[in-house]
């Protein structure tokens, strides 16, 4: 059975995958690498607010709401679940931020508020709409509102404040693509982690291992290095022609493809590497097809320049790929899916790399590149490094895969 991409792997599987290896074929356990990791400062979430406040008042907006969530904590610290029971923040164009939380939930919320900010508080029979409302008395504009914002709180707030409830993705985007270099940081240690937990799971595989076994060694390396095992994607023979698996239960064998992606989080922000490998002796249809990826992640890297639509990257590939025989376009056998993903506190953000985003590549902006081809019935093979824009071009927080034989 595969594991879930984004499922956390309990330490009771990684126990029973490291209970079927030999003690002498055991990996030593590697050094807690997340350990140096520098939390994000309250001056820099500062800094956040002051950008987004100077884009909204350029734009003449009056405010920005922001409910629980990834950007909550990007702009605040403050990490919450979202319910029924609304947390949010709103950031005015100019002075303080408001946090508005149920009143039995203040203590706990203000355990990681890490800006100064005006906490309001609701009791269960008041409306959350009409103390945000409040919060925004007297100001001119419309409210723009975080992207991921679910309706009830977008519409409670168009009724009962009674004015313009605009998108604020623009806003939020134009100060989260932009990766700092404390989050840059943050993202090199996570996909250390990662890497060396592959690296490990590698070297424990064993035949007669399921998906699930081999996810449970990544988990527990993860753990022990320090980090949040965020999900561990394992993909065996025919499922891996499926980018995000198959329920049919898959076992390792001789010249099984088996292809693993996996991810963690270190003081919020992720990382997302794949690799993919055989059990055993490669076929050259193996073989070629392997080479032919790793190719196409030198295609992406290619054509990433500063100023190009990020959507070039993406046909870069497509085309390398066609002539090569597979496609065309997102047709299998071929390459199913887009070329990459942005990636920083959530593993999918924008920009994408597809045809439909036209974003124009800028330092600091963070991507995968993971140009798989999917073969239906027989195997698929994905590669998947993280990478960041820089001025003099693209580059790579991981090392790259060298080859089949040397698959890490």
């Amino acid at each position: 059975m595969t594991w879930s991409r984004r499922g956390v792997l309990a330490g009771a599987g990684g126990a029973a995958a490291l209970a079927m290896v030999p003690m002498g074929a055991r990996a030593a356990a590697p050094a807690r690498l997340a350990d140096a990791a520098v939390p994000i400062t309250p001056a820099e979430r500062m800094a956040r607010i002051a950008k987004v406040q100077g884009l909204m008042q350029e734009r003449r907006i009056a405010a920005l709401l922001v409910e629980s969530g990834s950007s909550l904590t990007y702009f605040t610290g403050i990490r919450w679940s979202r319910s029924e029971r609304i947390t949010a923040a709103v950031i005015p164009a100019s002075g303080q931020p408001i946090v508005v939380t149920p009143f039995f939930e203040a203590p706990s919320v203000k355990e990681t508020l890490a800006i100064p900010a005006d906490l309001r508080t609701w009791h269960e029979d008041a409306s959350p709409f009409a103390l945000i409302a409040d919060a925004l008395k007297g100001r001119a504009g419309p409210v723009a509102v975080e992207q991921t914002t679910r309706a009830f709180i977008t519409e409670g707030l168009a009724r009962e404040g009674r004015f313009e409830v605009v998108s604020g993705a623009a806003l939020v985007n134009a100060c989260r693509q932009i990766k700092s270099p404390a989050e840059l940081a943050l993202m090199r240690i996570a996909n250390a982690v990662t890497l060396a937990a592959l690296r490990e799971a590698h070297a424990l595989m064993q035949k007669g291992m399921t998906a699930r076994d081999i996810g449970g060694l990544v988990g527990a390396a993860t753990t022990r290095m320090g980090a949040e095992n965020d999900f561990a994607l394992v993909l065996l023979n025919e499922a891996s022609a499926y980018p995000h698996g198959s329920k049919t239960p898959q076992v390792v064998r001789e010249g099984s493809v088996v292809l693993m992606d996996c991810g963690c989080v270190v003081e919020d922000y992720q990382s997302d590497i794949s690799r993919t490998l055989v059990f055993g002796e490669p076929s050259a249809r193996q073989r070629k097809v392997w080479d032919t990826i790793r190719r196409g992640q030198d295609m992406v890297f290619g054509a990433a320049k500063v100023g190009t639509p990020v959507s070039a990257l993406d046909a870069a590939v497509r085309r390398f790929y066609e002539g090569e025989g597979w496609g065309p376009g997102f047709a299998l056998p071929g390459l199913s899916h887009r070329a990459g993903h942005g990636i920083g506190m959530d593993g999918h953000e924008s920009p994408y790399l597809v045809g439909s985003d036209q974003t124009p590549l800028a330092p600091g902006m963070c991507f995968s590149n993971e140009p798989g081809l999917y073969i239906p019935g027989e195997f698929g093979m994905r590669l998947e490094d993280c990478w960041v824009m820089t001025e003099q071009g693209p580059l790579s927080f991981t090392p790259l895969a060298r080859s089949l034989d040397d698959p890490i």
